[in-house]
C-alpha cells in the first residue's frame, strides 16, 4: 500500500489557485477533497490521473471534476503542484 505522500504548493499554483478559486468556493471544496484521496493514493480512479505530454511530459494531471485539472510532479516522496485550472488553461 502506499504511504501517505507530502504535497508542496510552488508559487506559481498558488497564484493560480487564488486567482482561480476565489469566486468558487464549490471548486474550493472540490479541491481539498480530491488533495484527501490523492494523499492516501495519487493514482486513486477517482482522480482520474495521468501523464502529460508534449511540453509538459515530465508531469502528470490528476482532474477536480469535469474541466478543472491540477498539473503536479513527484519529487522523492513529494508532489509538487505547480498549476490550477480548466483543461484549457493548463495545456
Amino acid at each position: 500500500m502506499n504511504t501517505m505522500r507530502k504535497i508542496a504548493f510552488s508559487s506559481s499554483f498558488k497564484k493560480a489557485f487564488k486567482k482561480k478559486l476565489k469566486n468558487n468556493p464549490q471548486i474550493e471544496e472540490v479541491f481539498w477533497e480530491k488533495v484527501g484521496i490523492f494523499l492516501s493514493d495519487p493514482f486513486d480512479q477517482r482522480l482520474r490521473t495521468h501523464k502529460l505530454s508534449g511540453k509538459l511530459k515530465n508531469l502528470l494531471s490528476f482532474s477536480l471534476g469535469y474541466d478543472f485539472r491540477v498539473i503536479f510532479y513527484f519529487e522523492g516522496d513529494q508532489a509538487i503542484f505547480i498549476d490550477i485550472g480548466t483543461h484549457d488553461e493548463v495545456y
